[in-house]
Protein backbone atom coordinates (compact mmCIF):
# COMPACT_ATOMS: atom_id res chain seq x y z
CA UNK A 1 0.00 0.00 0.00
CA UNK A 2 1.25 3.23 -1.25
CA UNK A 3 2.79 5.94 1.89
CA UNK A 4 4.32 8.43 1.74
CA UNK A 5 7.00 7.29 4.22
CA UNK A 6 7.92 4.43 2.73
CA UNK A 7 7.74 6.32 -0.76
CA UNK A 8 10.34 8.88 0.31
CA UNK A 9 12.49 6.12 2.12
CA UNK A 10 12.97 4.15 -1.32
CA UNK A 11 14.24 7.42 -2.48
CA UNK A 12 16.12 8.08 0.38
CA UNK A 13 14.96 11.24 0.61
CA UNK A 14 14.61 13.68 4.22
CA UNK A 15 14.31 16.58 3.24
CA UNK A 16 11.74 19.82 2.90
CA UNK A 17 8.32 18.45 1.45
CA UNK A 18 6.50 21.78 1.09
CA UNK A 19 5.33 22.13 -2.71
CA UNK A 20 8.51 24.33 -4.20
CA UNK A 21 10.21 23.79 -7.17
CA UNK A 22 13.24 23.13 -5.23
CA UNK A 23 11.70 19.74 -3.61
CA UNK A 24 10.05 19.19 -7.08
CA UNK A 25 13.73 18.86 -8.60
CA UNK A 26 15.15 16.74 -5.75
CA UNK A 27 12.72 14.08 -6.16
CA UNK A 28 12.20 13.83 -9.92
CA UNK A 29 15.96 13.23 -10.56
CA UNK A 30 15.12 10.69 -7.13
CA UNK A 31 12.88 8.99 -9.00
CA UNK A 32 14.70 8.29 -12.25
CA UNK A 33 17.88 7.08 -10.26
CA UNK A 34 16.08 4.98 -7.81
CA UNK A 35 13.41 3.16 -10.40
CA UNK A 36 14.27 1.86 -13.75
CA UNK A 37 12.17 2.02 -16.81
CA UNK A 38 11.51 -1.87 -18.11
CA UNK A 39 9.58 -2.40 -21.62
CA UNK A 40 9.48 -6.44 -20.92
CA UNK A 41 6.72 -5.56 -19.09
CA UNK A 42 4.59 -4.68 -22.52
CA UNK A 43 5.34 -8.12 -24.01
CA UNK A 44 2.46 -10.07 -22.23
CA UNK A 45 -0.01 -7.00 -23.09
CA UNK A 46 -0.12 -7.23 -26.69
CA UNK A 47 -1.42 -4.70 -28.73
CA UNK A 48 -3.24 -3.76 -25.12
CA UNK A 49 -0.35 -0.97 -24.07
CA UNK A 50 -2.59 1.37 -22.51
CA UNK A 51 -5.06 -1.01 -20.96
CA UNK A 52 -4.04 -0.22 -17.63
CA UNK A 53 -3.15 3.32 -17.84
CA UNK A 54 -5.47 4.09 -15.22
CA UNK A 55 -2.96 1.78 -12.52
CA UNK A 56 -4.17 0.45 -9.00
CA UNK A 57 -1.71 2.71 -7.23
CA UNK A 58 -1.39 0.47 -4.03
CA UNK A 59 -0.46 -2.46 -6.18
CA UNK A 60 1.54 -1.15 -8.58
CA UNK A 61 3.44 0.48 -5.35
CA UNK A 62 4.37 -2.44 -3.95
CA UNK A 63 5.42 -4.25 -7.31
CA UNK A 64 7.76 -0.80 -8.25
CA UNK A 65 8.46 0.71 -5.03
CA UNK A 66 8.25 -1.85 -1.94
CA UNK A 67 9.30 -5.16 -4.75
CA UNK A 68 11.91 -3.31 -6.91
CA UNK A 69 10.46 -4.09 -10.17
CA UNK A 70 11.18 -1.86 -13.07
CA UNK A 71 8.00 0.31 -14.64
CA UNK A 72 6.70 1.86 -18.19
CA UNK A 73 5.61 5.38 -18.32
CA UNK A 74 2.04 5.24 -16.61
CA UNK A 75 3.05 3.22 -14.00
CA UNK A 76 6.45 5.06 -13.10
CA UNK A 77 4.79 8.11 -13.60
CA UNK A 78 1.58 7.21 -11.91
CA UNK A 79 2.55 6.71 -9.09
CA UNK A 80 4.76 9.53 -8.87
CA UNK A 81 2.33 11.87 -9.57
CA UNK A 82 -0.29 10.54 -6.26
CA UNK A 83 3.19 11.20 -4.35
CA UNK A 84 3.38 15.02 -5.78
CA UNK A 85 -0.26 15.42 -4.90
CA UNK A 86 -0.31 13.41 -1.46
CA UNK A 87 2.52 16.24 -0.46
CA UNK A 88 0.18 19.22 -1.81
CA UNK A 89 1.56 19.91 -5.54
CA UNK A 90 -1.13 20.52 -8.52
CA UNK A 91 -0.26 17.71 -10.74
CA UNK A 92 -2.24 16.15 -13.45
CA UNK A 93 -1.89 14.10 -16.74
CA UNK A 94 -0.39 15.18 -20.23
CA UNK A 95 0.37 12.92 -23.55
CA UNK A 96 2.72 13.07 -26.13
CA UNK A 97 4.32 11.27 -29.54
CA UNK A 98 7.56 10.91 -29.42
CA UNK A 99 9.99 11.73 -32.38
CA UNK A 100 10.88 8.55 -34.42
CA UNK A 101 13.91 7.55 -36.63
CA UNK A 102 12.26 9.42 -39.56
CA UNK A 103 11.66 12.59 -37.29
CA UNK A 104 8.10 11.87 -37.61
CA UNK A 105 6.36 11.81 -34.47
CA UNK A 106 4.17 9.18 -32.89
CA UNK A 107 0.24 9.14 -31.90
CA UNK A 108 -0.52 12.26 -29.30
CA UNK A 109 -1.35 9.33 -26.53
CA UNK A 110 1.51 7.60 -27.11
CA UNK A 111 3.40 8.54 -23.96
CA UNK A 112 1.62 9.18 -20.38
CA UNK A 113 3.39 12.02 -18.15
CA UNK A 114 2.87 14.25 -15.99
CA UNK A 115 2.15 18.11 -15.18
CA UNK A 116 2.48 20.38 -11.70
CA UNK A 117 1.28 23.65 -11.98
CA UNK A 118 3.25 25.63 -9.28
CA UNK A 119 3.54 29.36 -8.61
CA UNK A 120 1.53 30.73 -11.80
CA UNK A 121 4.10 28.36 -14.36
CA UNK A 122 3.42 25.21 -16.18
CA UNK A 123 6.03 22.54 -15.23
CA UNK A 124 6.88 18.98 -17.52
CA UNK A 125 7.24 16.41 -15.02
CA UNK A 126 8.26 12.80 -16.57
CA UNK A 127 9.77 9.88 -14.60
CA UNK A 128 8.61 7.83 -17.24
CA UNK A 129 10.52 8.25 -19.88
CA UNK A 130 13.51 6.22 -21.04
CA UNK A 131 15.44 8.41 -22.22
CA UNK A 132 17.75 10.89 -23.14
CA UNK A 133 15.68 12.97 -21.32
CA UNK A 134 15.09 15.92 -18.79
CA UNK A 135 16.55 14.82 -15.40
CA UNK A 136 14.62 17.59 -13.56
CA UNK A 137 11.04 19.04 -14.56
CA UNK A 138 11.28 21.32 -17.26
CA UNK A 139 9.32 24.91 -17.41
CA UNK A 140 6.96 25.01 -20.17
CA UNK A 141 8.38 28.31 -21.55
CA UNK A 142 8.55 28.84 -25.20
CA UNK A 143 12.29 29.24 -26.60
CA UNK A 144 13.68 29.50 -22.83
CA UNK A 145 17.51 27.14 -22.93
CA UNK A 146 17.33 25.13 -20.03
CA UNK A 147 20.63 23.61 -18.76
CA UNK A 148 20.60 20.17 -17.42
CA UNK A 149 23.89 18.48 -16.45
CA UNK A 150 25.57 19.52 -20.19
CA UNK A 151 22.77 19.19 -21.86
CA UNK A 152 20.32 22.04 -23.43
CA UNK A 153 16.44 22.23 -23.14
CA UNK A 154 13.95 23.91 -25.22
CA UNK A 155 10.39 23.64 -25.83
CA UNK A 156 9.68 25.37 -29.00
CA UNK A 157 5.95 25.56 -31.06
CA UNK A 158 5.84 23.61 -34.13
CA UNK A 159 2.73 22.80 -36.35
CA UNK A 160 0.42 23.37 -32.87
CA UNK A 161 2.43 21.52 -30.86
CA UNK A 162 4.77 22.00 -27.74
CA UNK A 163 7.75 20.20 -28.77
CA UNK A 164 10.77 19.01 -26.24
CA UNK A 165 13.94 19.53 -27.78
CA UNK A 166 17.52 18.44 -26.41
CA UNK A 167 20.80 19.56 -27.40
CA UNK A 168 23.95 17.55 -25.98
CA UNK A 169 27.76 18.20 -26.15
CA UNK A 170 27.63 17.61 -29.77
CA UNK A 171 24.79 18.15 -32.60
CA UNK A 172 22.48 20.12 -33.13
CA UNK A 173 19.08 20.09 -31.33
CA UNK A 174 16.51 17.27 -31.78
CA UNK A 175 13.22 16.62 -30.63
CA UNK A 176 12.45 14.35 -28.01
CA UNK A 177 8.36 14.56 -27.82
CA UNK A 178 5.49 16.48 -28.41
CA UNK A 179 2.49 17.61 -26.70
CA UNK A 180 -0.18 19.77 -26.35
CA UNK A 181 -0.21 21.50 -22.94
CA UNK A 182 -3.73 20.54 -21.53
CA UNK A 183 -4.91 18.34 -19.06
CA UNK A 184 -5.54 15.11 -20.42
CA UNK A 185 -8.18 12.09 -18.83
CA UNK A 186 -7.11 8.42 -18.55
CA UNK A 187 -9.92 7.41 -19.92
CA UNK A 188 -9.05 8.60 -23.23
CA UNK A 189 -6.42 6.08 -23.38
CA UNK A 190 -9.09 3.57 -22.74
CA UNK A 191 -11.25 3.50 -26.01
CA UNK A 192 -7.79 4.17 -28.11
CA UNK A 193 -8.54 5.62 -32.15
CA UNK A 194 -7.34 3.60 -34.79
CA UNK A 195 -3.98 4.71 -34.76
CA UNK A 196 -3.21 4.34 -31.68
CA UNK A 197 -3.97 0.49 -32.42
CA UNK A 198 -1.75 0.57 -35.34
CA UNK A 199 0.76 1.77 -33.93
CA UNK A 200 0.78 -0.31 -30.92
CA UNK A 201 0.93 -3.50 -33.49
CA UNK A 202 3.54 -1.77 -34.90
CA UNK A 203 5.66 -1.69 -32.05
CA UNK A 204 4.77 -5.37 -30.62
CA UNK A 205 6.17 -6.51 -34.06
CA UNK A 206 9.32 -4.89 -33.55
CA UNK A 207 9.91 -6.83 -30.53
CA UNK A 208 12.91 -4.91 -29.18
CA UNK A 209 12.95 -4.24 -25.22
CA UNK A 210 13.71 -1.01 -24.07
CA UNK A 211 15.21 -0.44 -20.12
CA UNK A 212 17.00 2.43 -18.43
CA UNK A 213 18.19 4.62 -15.60
CA UNK A 214 19.35 7.80 -14.45
CA UNK A 215 22.37 8.33 -12.61
CA UNK A 216 24.07 11.30 -11.07
CA UNK A 217 25.04 13.37 -14.33
CA UNK A 218 22.83 11.01 -16.76
CA UNK A 219 21.13 7.99 -17.68
CA UNK A 220 22.11 4.04 -19.21
CA UNK A 221 19.57 2.67 -22.15
CA UNK A 222 20.16 -0.64 -23.10
CA UNK A 223 18.22 -0.87 -26.19
CA UNK A 224 18.14 -5.18 -27.16
CA UNK A 225 21.97 -5.65 -27.12
CA UNK A 226 23.48 -1.63 -27.99
CA UNK A 227 24.12 0.19 -24.45
CA UNK A 228 23.61 3.91 -25.35
CA UNK A 229 24.99 6.45 -21.89
CA UNK A 230 24.56 10.20 -21.40
CA UNK A 231 27.63 11.54 -19.44
CA UNK A 232 27.26 15.30 -19.04
CA UNK A 233 25.59 15.49 -22.34
CA UNK A 234 28.17 13.52 -24.14
CA UNK A 235 26.27 10.59 -25.74
CA UNK A 236 28.48 7.13 -26.41
CA UNK A 237 26.88 4.36 -27.84
CA UNK A 238 28.36 0.32 -27.47
CA UNK A 239 27.53 -3.10 -28.42
CA UNK A 240 26.56 -5.67 -24.91
CA UNK A 241 28.86 -8.48 -26.44
CA UNK A 242 27.98 -11.93 -24.60
CA UNK A 243 25.84 -13.42 -22.04
CA UNK A 244 28.04 -12.05 -19.06
CA UNK A 245 28.46 -8.44 -20.28
CA UNK A 246 24.20 -8.71 -21.07
CA UNK A 247 23.89 -9.66 -17.50
CA UNK A 248 26.23 -7.20 -15.65
CA UNK A 249 24.66 -4.22 -17.85
CA UNK A 250 20.40 -4.88 -17.18
CA UNK A 251 21.58 -5.93 -13.42
CA UNK A 252 22.95 -2.34 -13.15
CA UNK A 253 20.15 -1.13 -14.65
CA UNK A 254 17.70 -2.67 -13.12
CA UNK A 255 18.82 -2.74 -9.39
CA UNK A 256 19.40 -6.28 -9.29
CA UNK A 257 23.01 -6.94 -8.41
CA UNK A 258 23.81 -4.53 -5.59
CA UNK A 259 25.20 -2.11 -8.19
CA UNK A 260 23.25 0.52 -8.23
CA UNK A 261 24.61 4.24 -6.64
CA UNK A 262 22.13 5.92 -4.30
CA UNK A 263 19.33 8.15 -5.60
CA UNK A 264 21.74 11.32 -4.90
CA UNK A 265 20.90 15.17 -5.00
CA UNK A 266 18.87 17.22 -8.04
CA UNK A 267 21.45 19.76 -7.54
CA UNK A 268 21.13 22.55 -9.92
CA UNK A 269 22.71 21.31 -12.97
CA UNK A 270 20.81 18.25 -14.83
CA UNK A 271 18.53 13.68 -22.93
CA UNK A 272 16.71 11.48 -27.65
CA UNK A 273 20.21 10.48 -28.88
CA UNK A 274 20.89 10.89 -32.58
CA UNK A 275 18.80 8.84 -34.88
CA UNK A 276 21.78 7.35 -36.07
CA UNK A 277 22.59 6.30 -31.95
CA UNK A 278 18.68 5.26 -30.50
CA UNK A 279 16.63 5.85 -33.19
CA UNK A 280 14.64 2.84 -34.98
CA UNK A 281 11.00 2.30 -34.39
CA UNK A 282 11.77 -0.88 -32.06
CA UNK A 283 14.03 1.26 -29.90
CA UNK A 284 11.48 4.03 -29.24
CA UNK A 285 9.09 1.61 -29.15
CA UNK A 286 8.34 0.78 -25.57
CA UNK A 287 8.81 4.05 -24.02
CA UNK A 288 5.25 4.42 -22.80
Amino acid sequence: MLTVETYLEALDYDGPVEPTVETLRELHKRHLVAFPYDSSLNTARGTSLWAEVDIDVDAVFDEIVVGGRGGVCYELNGLFRVLLQHLGFEAGVLAAGIRQVDDSFGPDLEHVFDYVKLDGRLWLVDVGFVGPSYLEPLPVVPHQITHQYGNQFRIVIRDGYHVVQRKGQAGGWQAVYRFKPRPRELSEWLAPSEDLDAFARQLMGAGTVVRGRAFDTGQRILIGKRLLTVDGGHDTVRGVIGADDHAAVLADILRTAGTAGTAGTAGTGSTVSTAATVGTVGTRETER
